[in-house]
């Protein structure tokens, strides 16, 4: 049976994988704090959402509406729960129930929506929907609050249950859920599905504990048709049939840990395996998080690496407490030398090459090492009094303030921790729990708390860079990369290994198999004066001031803008009837905006508080005036609109239907400027870098997962791809080999066959493949693209020197829609870039190709290369 996820994920592939990230109406971006909630999966959660409340002709009628975001650990499903709260608002909702298993993720929600001083804040500053200024307030219960602002309730499951069927002063009772529509939000919902796991196992003690709890949230649920349930989970047993059959019309987005990895949210996971006594392996991971930090520091990034020493007992914790502390204050040099001389592998002689680079020696580091994890930098948060007491701190290890390096736990931060930059977790302990060869509820417990651990720390070395995603995976030999891993330091145990290799294969942080492959430039190429003295032009990123915004972007103005009336269309009919239903027909008309009158357009302005001139003015500082707004084609004058309606509505439009005509738009409109703001541009001055210096031998690597089986496949092996060719053979590619995807070796291959006729136009022809080596910036925006090949055409003749550098990407069928916007790109390349040329008899010159499909574009690319060797 097709969940509702899988129906939604459907519609994608007809409608383009913008189709629900662009309903996101601009209340929950304007209102959440400036920065969330733009990953793209976020955007696609709240997309889904108002797609289902709106447009999803199935959602049940009449009956309480049930929804179910089983999204990875560190995700954000917090976030989404902010912005769903702010959108529900707007459609008339007051109340809000949050519920969990947990005190301590309500202190940390808590602190999320109501905190403006915490990092980890939701909310904008100030909240506005409708042109009014909305509150937050926490509450005990519904009764006499304040119906213009949002009233939240914060319950554990089983206070919930208890409030309820104890009734207190001040408390919940069922009373508050008979007369209100309340939206209920479930945070680590897996924990209420007690009763619908009944065939599956679950001990007398859960069944005794939580059924109760899962009875309790279903009557609460029920009690009015127009309540709402939205549940988010990392965990749900979807392989359940009980729990599958109850969610396959509620899960309306899976976004599972596997996904989240593939997409770049998370660290990389290492496990370093170390035959040595607990402290000494402690040292270790010591070592690699004051590497880390070195390597932050090095780039100006305010990044502090924390360990978490997890220990099996809380008398084994308290004891290597003091090992630890004793073991630090007594660090000598001779110590260092031994983990130096005793171990090749290569992350920990990567730290020991650092140090003698930088002329850091073992004294001098040890006086760091002492200062950083002194006592007052180390806690320990095992057992409940402890844990209570500091959550707030080991919640907010990211804090600038926060000077903990170390946390030692056992299991009290397996659930509900919320922390990015902890790179290393110590196994202090050396047992297995494994059954017939699968893991064991431990090591799946450690598994689930790795996954918490890879939550990625973001940071940006340039502005371009994505700060949330990781930036080298294909670039292994960078030293930055140590800091988008998290290592898992445990004792050496081949089996232990083999089984949580399986367990974080099971829970998605890893893939089942990577493969490392190291491409390098020929040593005749490299020995070329092409290699050694060339360049290669590329163009910058800049911020964009704004000052040259004199209008709406082209793609707001040329949008196509439907609008349809309420047509007042009512029938009858019997039921049983045979016979057809008549129906009825609408027409369409297209009209511009400014045809519905300046009045009317003002009106509908005065309506929005977006549209208000000083708020406007920040986002078109050229703007003089509302007047120009209205009837200038740079903004609204030129905006045109499709209405559709009954022929006689279309015939004499309303006054009414007008405004409510511009009222749609005008909200378009502001979406787009909200979230279109363009912060930075690329500049159409290119600019010369020495070749040398950019395309360099590199090591890449490839996971076993993805649309192309060919990507990581060698291609001058015949048994290896079906793309066959020996690039070793070929003088004019640049590298020894391609592991590219299928269409780009089709590429390489097509090349291969023009050769002979590129070379008797130009005296040089080299096709380099840009892995990572660089980057250029569309003109419009600023998005980086980095080209998947440069082909460079050289004529060396003295009265006709000409130096073509032609980027070309070649594009899967599956992409030629999505990526649009980088063949635009490269298609205006060669009219609107300006080269800075070097020698008066000598001409540069970029050109742009349209994209290589060998199927579907290859006579349109073949055309355009035509143009190119006419142009000479």
């Amino acid at each position: 049976m097709q969940t509702l996820d899988e129906t939604l994920s459907a519609a994608l592939k007809f409608n383009g994988p913008d189709f629900f990230r662009n309903r996101v109406p601009a209340l929950i971006n304007q209102n959440l704090r400036s920065g969330f909630s733009q990953r793209a999966y976020q955007q696609e959660a709240f997309g889904r959402f108002v797609f289902y409340w709106n447009d999803y002709h199935d959602r049940p009628k009449g009956v309480p509406s049930q929804l179910l975001f089983h999204m990875a650990t560190g995700s954000g499903k917090t976030l989404i729960m902010a912005g769903l709260i702010l959108y529900l608002y707007e459609k008339g909702y007051r109340n809000f129930l949050f519920f969990v298993n947990s005190t301590t993720i309500i202190d940390k929600t808590r602190d999320n929506f109501f905190n403006t001083a915490s990092g980890k804040y939701l909310f904008a500053e100030e909240i506005e929907i409708a042109g009014k200024q909305i509150r937050i307030r926490e509450v005990d219960n519904f009764q006499g609050v304040n119906h213009k602002d949002i009233n939240i309730v914060f319950s554990t499951i089983q206070g919930l249950h208890s409030s309820l069927n104890v009734p207190r002063e001040n408390s919940l009772t069922y009373d508050d859920f008979e007369d209100k529509k309340i939206v209920l939000i479930s945070d680590e919902a897996h924990h209420i599905n007690a009763e619908t796991k009944k065939g599956s196992e679950l001990s007398a003690d859960e069944l005794m504990d939580v059924v109760s709890w899962e009875r309790t949230v279903n009557r609460i649920f029920n009690a009015n048709v127009q309540n709402i349930l939205l549940e988010f989970t990392a965990t749900i047993d979807l392989d359940i049939p009980e729990i599958q059959k109850k969610y396959s019309e509620k899960l309306i987005y899976d976004y599972p840990l596997r996904q989240f990895r593939l997409d770049g949210y998370s660290k990389e996971v290492k496990v370093l395996q170390a035959d040595l006594p607990p402290f000494e392996r402690a040292l270790q991971g010591v070592l690699l998080s004051q590497y880390r930090r070195k390597i932050f520091e090095k780039h100006h990034i305010l990044i502090k690496p924390v360990i978490l020493f997890k220990s099996r007992t809380i008398k084994e914790s308290q004891a290597f407490w003091e090992d630890f502390k004793n073991g630090m204050q007594g660090l000598q040099p001779e110590r260092f030398e031994k983990i130096k001389n005793a171990t090749n592998d290569p992350v920990i002689q990567a730290i020991f090459h650092y140090l003698d680079k930088e002329r850091i020696s073992f004294e001098n580091l040890i006086i760091e090492l002492k200062e950083d994890f002194s006592t007052d930098k180390l806690i320990s948060v095992n057992s409940k009094d402890e844990s209570g007491e500091k959550q707030l701190a080991i919640n907010s290890l990211e804090d600038e303030r926060n000077e903990y390096r170390a946390v030692f736990a056992v299991d009290k931060l397996n659930e509900g921790w919320d922390v990015l930059n902890l790179f290393d977790i110590v196994r202090l302990y050396d047992t297995r729990d494994a059954k017939a060869g699968k893991p064991g509820k431990t090591t799946m417990a450690e598994a689930q708390l790795i996954g918490r651990g890879a939550r990625y720390c973001p940071f940006q070395l340039y502005p371009d860079q994505p700060p949330y995603i990781r930036k080298f995976d294909e670039d292994l030999k960078n030293e930055m990369r140590i800091c988008e891993e998290l290592y898992y330091h445990c004792s050496y145990n081949p089996k232990y290994i083999s089984e949580l290799y399986t367990a974080l294969v099971e829970i998605g942080i890893k893939s089942k198999e990577t493969k490392e492959r190291t491409i390098r430039l020929k040593e005749q190429f490299k020995q070329t004066s092409f290699y050694k003295t060339g360049f290669i032009f590329l163009n910058e990123l800049k911020k964009n001031d704004q000052e040259d915004v004199f209008g709406l972007q082209p793609k707001v103005i040329s949008q196509h803008y439907q609008i349809a009336l309420k047509t007042g269309y009512l029938q009858s009919i019997t039921v049983f009837n045979s016979g057809q239903v008549a129906g009825y027909s609408t027409s369409a008309q297209d009209y511009k905006l400014i045809d519905f009158g300046a009045h009317v357009i003002r009106k509908a302005i005065s309506k929005l508080e977006f549209y208000e001139f000083n708020h406007l003015q920040t986002l078109l500082p050229n703007l003089s005036s509302i007047t120009e707004f209205i009837h200038s084609e740079a903004y609204l004058g030129n905006i045109k609109i499709e209405v559709s309606g009954l022929p006689e509505q279309l015939e004499h439009l309303s006054q009414q239907a007008k405004l409510e005509a511009c009222l749609k738009v005008l909200e378009e409109i502001a979406k787009s400027l909200t979230t279109g703001k363009i912060e930075f541009q690329g500049t159409r001055e290119f600019k010369p870098y020495m070749l040398k210096d950019k395309i360099k031998d590199k090591t890449l690597s490839f996971g076993d997962s993805g649309p192309d089986q060919e990507f990581g496949r060698s291609m001058i092996n015949p048994q290896d791809t079906s793309y066959y060719l020996d690039l070793s053979q070929k003088d004019w590619y640049a590298f020894d080999d391609c592991f590219g995807t299928s269409e780009e070796k089709l590429f390489i291959k097509y090349i291969d066959k023009v050769y002979a006729k590129l070379k008797t136009d130009y005296d040089e022809v080299f096709l380099i493949r840009n892995e990572r080596h660089f980057k250029i910036y569309n003109f419009e925006d600023g998005r980086a693209l980095e080209p998947d090949f440069v082909l460079f055409l050289v004529n060396n003749k003295k009265e006709n020197y000409d130096h073509y550098q032609v980027f070309v990407e070649p594009k899967g069928s599956h992409l030629l829609q999505q990526d649009e916007w980088k063949e635009k790109f490269l298609l205006s390349l060669q009219k609107e870039n300006l080269v800075e040329q070097l020698w008066r008899d000598k001409k540069y010159i970029i050109w742009g190709m349209p994209f290589y499909n060998e199927v579907l574009r290859k006579e349109q690319f073949e055309g355009s290369l035509q143009q190119l060797l006419n142009n000479d």
